[in-house]
Parts: structure tokens; sequence; C-alpha cells
């Protein structure tokens, strides 16, 4: 069973705040790009409820009566880079997507293309230089004979902003002197050529980072203002290149950041509403990447919390497919494992409050919460030093069965006979540990997956494990059927629904998963410790 790689780390990514509630976590960075400028990540917060940070010592945290609000972490603009370091942010954010920019049958002025960090510093210098003996301040001059009188006007304010923002330290100072040129130089682009929609893409990624870069005490330029005009040159790039699957992912972490600052009002949730089709149109062109599709599961979450009622939980259940969906795709991708156990605790919370439906083939609160420690309890094992998800972990760690990850039911076939007589299939329940995932024969209760019984019963170890995946053949019950490939051979199983199904191929997964990343000492912790 393969694994994916470890997520590259934002460059910018933001580490939540400790003070404040476990959030949901995001990809947002500008892509070339500033655990998007994923893994602001930008961010819903889904809300397990204010848990404070335990203070300097690790104080044991008492499980709270009331159910806590599970909140999403928050989130960045999504970039290639993995070094944190200001320079190479900066690097990123100037530079085209290595994705964005392969267009080798366009040919383009030398403006649009993308420069080394060298090169842009080296162009400073002697553009400084230039200024100070022409006493001009700007590398181009626009000419009254000019055609392009409408683009220069644009031009022009766009470059107002970004000359307007000052760092709040040396750092910040530093990257925007380097932001400021890079502008200079993709306006120049845009002068020769108003239809090179790289330069116009990696202009607004400039902006964005510059938004990123707004000191709160100065007389900058709003930050909103930095992020609107973004959203224009991305608006721009995509008409020009409506494949253009980076300009719209960051375009929809642009929105997404204009909508967190406008709290839960209508203007908040049409911005959230655009957010949510541009991550959908990012994920329709590049369908391979989980960092949109936890975004956008971390839009639509903060939708949800803003829409009325009765709209809610179909946004909700729609978050919850998109985690799912960037999960299937990196299976140690944390921060959707950990942003799905929000939104399935928030779903939990509401229909303990409204009763739910009554419908028995509806998952219970009860096994909301469970199924919500799970993907916490996963979280945390795979980044066991990551302050939010501990906290979330003291506050969900007993909704767990323990000493199991999981316990229910599942239709199985006679030990050792895959194919048999629907007849002879029967419902027993199951229970998974770091381990493996155990058949609980008749009479015995809680059995440690590790012990032994005189009386055979499906065992399946984790590291024995090949593949997991749903299946529908005419041999099983019906039902939701669920194949383990073993390196033993498969073993058949059916769930009593597909959504109970879901829970249960996740769960497989992901102690697999903990396994191959060498964590399974944490998960065996979360479960007897």
């Amino acid at each position: 069973m393969s694994t994916a790689p470890e997520e590259p780390q934002s460059q910018n990514g933001l580490e939540p705040d400790p003070t404040t509630n476990p959030k949901p976590e995001s990809e947002s960075e500008p892509v070339a790009q500033p655990e998007a400028i994923p893994e602001p990540v930008p961010e819903p917060e889904a809300k397990l409820e204010p848990v404070p940070e335990p203070k300097a010592k690790p104080e044991p945290v008492p499980e709270p009566e009331a159910k806590p609000e599970l909140q999403p972490e928050p989130e960045a603009v999504v970039t290639d880079g993995a070094d944190p370091k200001v320079e190479e942010v900066v690097e990123a954010a100037i530079q085209s997507n290595n994705q964005a920019s392969a267009h080798p049958e366009l040919k383009k002025d030398e403006g649009s293309r993308t420069f080394t960090m060298r090169e842009l510093l080296g162009g400073l210098k002697n553009d400084q230089s230039n200024d100070v003996a022409n006493d001009s301040s700007s590398p181009y001059s626009y000419s009254e004979e000019s055609p392009q009188e409408q683009h220069s006007e644009q031009n022009n304010a766009a470059m107002e902003l970004i000359n307007s923002v000052t760092g709040a330290d040396d750092d910040g100072r530093s990257r925007q002197r380097v932001l400021t040129f890079a502008a200079k130089r993709y306006a120049s682009a845009i002068e020769r050529n108003p239809d090179d929609y790289d330069a116009l893409y990696n202009w607004a990624l400039v902006l964005q980072e510059s938004a990123d870069n707004v000191s709160p005490d100065s007389t900058s330029p709003s930050k909103d203002a930095l992020l609107e005009e973004a959203c224009k040159k991305y608006d721009e790039a995509t008409h020009l290149c409506p494949t253009l699957h980076d300009a719209f992912y960051n375009w929809a972490i642009a929105i997404s950041d204009r909508a967190k600052m406008r709290g839960r009002t209508k203007e908040a949730e049409e911005l959230w509403k655009q957010a949510t089709k541009n991550y959908e149109k990012a994920v329709l062109l590049n369908w391979n990447s989980p960092q949109a599709l936890n975004n956008w599961g971390l839009a639509l979450q903060e939708l949800s919390a803003i829409v009325p009622a009765r709209e809610k939980q179909t946004i909700v259940r729609t978050a919850i497919s998109k985690f799912r969906a960037a999960i299937q795709l990196q299976f140690d991708f944390h921060r959707a494992i950990y942003n799905l156990g929000t939104v399935l605790y928030g779903l939990a919370e509401d229909t303990l409050r409204t009763g739910g439906s009554g419908n028995p083939k509806e998952v219970s609160p009860n096994e909301l919460y469970s199924q919500s420690a799970i993907y916490i309890a996963a979280a945390h094992a795979l980044k066991p030093n990551y302050n939010v998800y501990s906290s979330a972990l003291r506050l969900v760690r007993s909704m767990l069965p323990l000493p199991y990850l999981k316990v229910g039911y599942l239709t199985a076939p006679p030990v050792g006979k895959s194919i048999a007589p629907h007849s002879d299939w029967k419902r027993s329940q199951f229970v998974l540990n770091n381990e493996g995932l155990q058949q609980v024969n008749k009479g015995e209760q809680k059995q440690s997956i590790s012990g032994r019984s005189g009386e055979a019963a499906i065992k399946v170890d984790v590291p024995d494990i090949v593949s997991v995946s749903s299946c529908g053949d005419l041999t099983l019950p019906p039902g939701a059927g669920l194949c383990i490939d073993t390196i033993h051979g498969p073993v058949y199983l059916v769930a009593d629904s597909w959504e109970f199904l879901d829970g249960w191929l996740d769960a497989i997964r992901l102690v697999y998963t903990i396994y191959a990343r060498g964590k399974s000492e944490v998960l065996a912790g979360i479960t007897t410790g």
C-alpha cells in the first residue's frame, strides 16, 4: 500500500496561535508560490471550543463535559518551495509557478520570464543606481503617445499600492524592496504585451505577498486593497488563459483572506461562495491537488457557518467529501486529516442539537464524535509535536473506544472462506488499533488484537496490508463491500452502509500510513496511555 511523501511545507505557512482554539488546517498561499500565500495555508476555522493551550507544563486537561468546539487550523498562500526563509519566500512569490509557466509554444518578451533571486537583487542594485543618476523612481516610463493608456493607469494604481507597503521589520522591508522591483518588471512586461498572462499571474502573486507584508501600525494601504488588486490580476490572467489552475487556486486564497476580514456578514458569504467556485475550477483543471481540495473544504466549512440553517448540512457534507478526497490523494496529509476531524466534530454537535432525522441508518452523534477523534488522533500521530493537534486530542481522546482506535460491526465470511454462501456470512464486532484489525469472537469482550484465542477469528496485521479499497461483487452479501488486500491474499468484509464503509476505509488506511511513517508507537500511546 503506497503512501504519499510528506507534503511540502508552505513557505509562509502560519502556525496557529497557541492561545486560541484549535483550528482547521488549510493550504493557502500564492503558488509560485507564497502543512497556498497550504501545507495561509488560508483557513477556515472549524471549532472543537476555545481551548487554552496548556501553560508551561503539560498539565492534564480535564475532558470537558459539554463538548468543546473544534476549530479548523489557519492557512496561507500555496507555494512550491519548502524552506520558510524570507528570501526564499520572496523568490517563490516573484517567480512563475513551474507548472503555470510551462507554455513553451508561446513566445513572449523577456519581461514576462521568471527571474532568479540573484538576477532580481542585481537588477535592483542597478535600478537604484539609475534612479540616482536619472532622478527617476521607475525603471520604465509612460509615453503620452502610448496606445496602452488604460493599462498604464491600472499599472500605476497597482504600483502605487505596492510602493506604499512597508514591512514591519528589517526582513519585511528587505523582502518588500524585492517584491516592488519584481512588480516593476511585470508591469513593464504587460506594458509591452497586455496579453502576457504569465506576467499578470506573477504580478498578482507579488500583490498577494505584499498584502501579507503590510504592517498593522503603518500608513500603508490596507491588506484588503492589495488583495482586491491581486484578484483583478488573477481575473485578467484566467480570462487570457482559462487553464491556468494555479491562478484559480491562489485567487481563491486571496478571496478567502478578504472574506475572513468581514466576519459572518452577507458580504463574507458572497466572497466564500466565490472562493469555493475558484477552488472547484482549480481542482477541475488539476484534479491531483490535495491542497486545493483541502482549501476547498475549508472554504465550504466557513461558508456553512454563515448560510441559513436549512443549507448548512448539505454544505458541511460537501466539505467532508473534499477533505476525504484530499486524504485519498495523499494518505499522510495531516492538515486535511485534522480538518476532517473538526468538521465531523461540528456535524456531531449540530446533529446532537437538532436530534437528527431519527433515521436508524444515519450515523449517530456519538459515532460522529468517535470518527472525529480518530482523525484528530491520526493527525497527532503523524505530527506529534504540533501543538494544535495535541490540544485538540486532549479534548477528544475520551471519545475513542479505548484501548482501540475504532470498534464497530462488519459482516464477515467464515474464517478461511472468502467465497461462501451469503447465509454463512455473519455480522460481528471488529476492533482496530495500531497493530491491526481483528474480529471479536462471540462471548469475548474487548479482546486484545495481540492476544491469543483458542477460537479462530479474522485478523489482519498492519504490516501485511497491501491496499484497502471499497468493492462491489456479486459474491458478497448486500451492503458496502470492503477489500483488504494482504500479502496472504484478500480479506473481504461488508459494512452496513457506504457511509459506515468510508469510516472503516479511512481508519485502516490511516493506521497503515502511521505505521509506514514509523509513528505506530505514538498511536499506541494515544490508545493505551
